[in-house]
């Protein structure tokens, strides 16, 4: 009789523990929140074994605490994993999760597994038993579950059995809430992210996008304040340019060195830091405190990245509720490597603001009229000074052609502005319409422009009537200086000649006083055909008076010519003219003069004892004539222009700069082409070419 109620009462046990089983497998179903569920389990087991406190401790996979739920004196309570590192490392608890096994204790005060408290003394709560077993799932060590009894002796081989069973089941409740968890913390990283992105990309400005920034990392990690600070290259520190929170107007400013406070060493090694206890750390800064009246408790900080470079860092400080966790290292993380390429961006975008801005303002302040056309010639953009000067309003002119303006000169531009590009500028000289009686003579300056990736044409057109009024006044001193010398100067060449013939041979002084004189009324003579040559060439009058000329001729009479002049400045002539050298059709009187216009030039310039050398050689269809001089030599800047009407070589020099437009005119009018070649310092050699024209042969 009492083995068949020792059966049954085994099996109501049975019935009532697989009852349990059943009961807390149903509970923890219910719940996927990974705190419900801890509750759930502790408050489960604690009931099943009638025990009075008891804690569940969730791991991560490397033996980390994670989240816990303790039940002690009719409360539950959470514990950080600051807390409960210290019960993995020395008590029950700790010896269960090392070696995954079961354990029951009888007498708590006996088993050194037990880290003793001072709630442990006699005097207070004494010895207790215990039983502790580990949560696993797919034989993953997810956590660990203690039960307390507070008598000595209370928990048997059952109750132990009992609580391992619900420690089974409650390893896939804890696993897939501890996945839930992660999920729902990465899902708002990811959706903190996505947020921080869409905000801080909408913004423009570099003041705009840092406070955009700022914004979504004081949202995202709930903190008391927030920093964001930028590399300054040339001076290698940190200077804060933004700032959320107490005292963020002080900070804002401060420099750092690199490799200074938590962020110059995360600027500095380029890797993301959370510092727990800021007091304690080696790199924390106090000065930054003592300035500002804030106080530092933790920090997290990562570094800005942009095009592989750390170019600054984000900063958060003081969790709002606990401590950082390492999702907000990640968000922290996420949002700096964000903000490099927007922070570039945005500083991109200011420059080009101020490029724009610097343009208009140059467009709309210059004192040239400015004509901005497509490749139609269609005006699009005009300045003021554009419409002062044509007369003609604003919106007119945007409905004009520049072709309607003035004549394009399509010799330099090409007929459809094909010549005209980003790296040349084509300059030639018209004439504005304007809604006055008299058009506006204009220089014309055209090339290619990039507005906003659009190829557009520039025209600006500089205003040279006072130029064009000046160069009239001086054709018309040359014409009056021409026609009011040559009666005289025949008159004195005349009287030379007379004199000359009645003066006695014998007489140096008189002879020398005669040559002088003569000289000076050859280089009138050479001066006046000069100006009457200018006119005639201007004009595209061909050369005429050509005849076949020995070239040591004209050489001769240059070097006579010019040979008195050297002599007093104790200067050198040399000639060199090969044998050989063929005769050449040409206006002989016209280019003697331009070899004594060259030369004189040279005798001019060059020092005292300087050398001047006069050549000449044969090339394919012609021959090339240089002078060479060991003078001051030309600027490169000036050597282009020598050649131009009333240009001068140097600044200050005497005469009306006609000589070498002269020597221009009669070469190429010749057919040939004249350069000068020069190093300041090192002298110059002007070069000229002539073409050699055979005569015609009759055939009959």
């Amino acid at each position: 009789m009492k083995e068949q109620v020792f059966i049954f009462e085994e099996q109501e046990s049975r019935r009532s523990s697989l009852e349990l089983l059943y009961h807390v497998s149903r509970e923890l179903a219910k719940a996927i929140d990974l705190r419900t569920v801890l509750q759930r389990v502790l408050q489960l087991s604690l009931e099943s074994v009638d025990a009075n406190s008891g804690s569940v401790i969730v791991l991560d996979d490397k033996g980390n605490p994670l989240d816990s739920a303790i039940f002690h004196s009719g409360q539950m309570y959470h514990h950080t994993t600051r807390q409960l590192r210290g019960t993995l490392e020395r008590g029950l608890a700790g010896w269960v999760a090392r070696n995954r096994r079961f354990a029951l204790i009888q007498d708590t005060s006996k088993d050194p597994r037990w880290a003793r408290r001072p709630d442990d003394a006699p005097d207070r709560t004494g010895a207790k038993s215990a039983v502790s077993a580990p949560l696993l799932a797919r034989e993953r060590l997810v956590g660990v579950i203690t039960l307390v009894h507070p008598t000595p002796g209370s928990f048997t081989r059952e109750h132990g059995t009992l609580v391992q069973a619900i420690a089974d089941i409650a390893g896939i409740a804890v696993m897939n809430a501890r996945l839930y968890a992660e999920s729902k913390r990465q899902a708002e990283v990811m959706t903190a992210l996505a947020e921080s992105a869409v905000s801080i990309t909408a913004s423009l400005g570099t003041e705009d996008t840092l406070n955009s920034i700022l914004d979504q990392v004081h949202e995202a990690l709930h903190v008391e304040a927030v920093s964001l600070a930028l590399i300054v290259p040339e001076d290698n520190q940190l200077e804060i340019m933004a700032a959320r929170g107490p005292a963020s107007e002080q900070v804002i400013g401060i420099r750092l060195d690199m490799g200074q406070g938590v962020a110059g060493w995360v600027a500095q090694e380029g890797k993301a830091t959370i510092v727990s206890n800021a007091r304690e750390n080696e790199h924390f800064e106090p000065d930054v405190d003592r300035k500002t009246g804030f106080e530092t408790r933790s920090i997290a900080c990562a570094p800005i990245r942009a095009q592989g470079k750390v170019i600054g860092v984000l900063e958060a400080f003081n969790p709002i509720e606990g401590a950082f966790s390492a999702d907000a290292l990640l968000v922290l993380t996420g949002i700096g490597s964000l903000t490099g390429s927007v922070i570039l961006h945005a500083q991109l975008f200011e420059s080009l603001q101020a490029a724009h801005q610097s343009f208009q303002d140059l467009f709309e302040d210059s004192i040239d009229p400015i004509f901005i056309t497509d490749w139609e010639g269609k005006i699009v953009e005009v300045n003021r000074q554009a419409v002062q000067a044509s007369g003609t309003p604003k919106e007119r002119l945007q409905n004009l052609n520049i072709r309607d303006l003035h004549q394009v000169a399509e010799e330099d531009t090409g007929k459809h502005l094909t010549r005209v590009s980003l790296d040349q500028t084509l300059s030639y000289e018209s004439e504005l319409s304007t809604n006055s009686e008299v058009n506006m003579p204009v220089q014309v300056n055209v090339r290619q422009i990039v507005l906003d990736e659009i190829e557009y044409l520039q025209w600006i057109m500089r205003d040279i009537t006072e130029r064009k009024r000046l160069d009239t006044l001086r054709d018309d001193l040359i014409s009056m200086i021409y026609h009011d010398l040559r009666s005289p100067l025949a008159n004195v060449i005349y009287s030379m000649d007379v004199l000359q013939s009645m003066l006695p041979d014998d007489d140096p002084t008189y002879k020398s006083l005669i040559d002088v004189a003569v000289r000076s009324t050859e280089r009138i003579q050479r001066l006046t055909s000069s100006l009457l040559d200018l006119k005639k060439l201007e004009a595209g009058q061909p050369i005429i008076n050509r005849t076949e000329t020995n070239l040591r001729e004209v050489f001769n009479y240059a070097v006579d010519a010019i040979y008195p002049i050297a002599e007093s400045k104790q200067q050198s002539i040399r000639t060199e003219l090969p044998e050989g050298t063929p005769n050449v059709f040409m206006d002989s009187d016209m280019i003697r003069r331009v070899i004594i216009n060259i030369m004189e030039n040279a005798v001019k310039y060059t020092p005292m004892d300087g050398s001047i050398v006069l050549g000449a050689k044969q090339i394919p269809n012609g021959v090339q004539i240089w002078v060479q001089d060991n003078g001051p030599g030309i600027p490169a800047e000036k050597a282009e222009k020598v050649f131009d009407k009333f240009a001068r070589l140097h600044s200050g020099g005497k005469g009306l700069g006609l000589g070498l437009a002269f020597c221009r005119l009669a070469v190429e009018g010749h057919g040939g082409n004249i350069w000068v070649e020069s190093d300041v310092g090192q002298g110059s050699m002007f070069t000229f070419t002539l073409p050699i024209m055979q005569p015609e042969v009759s055939l009959a």
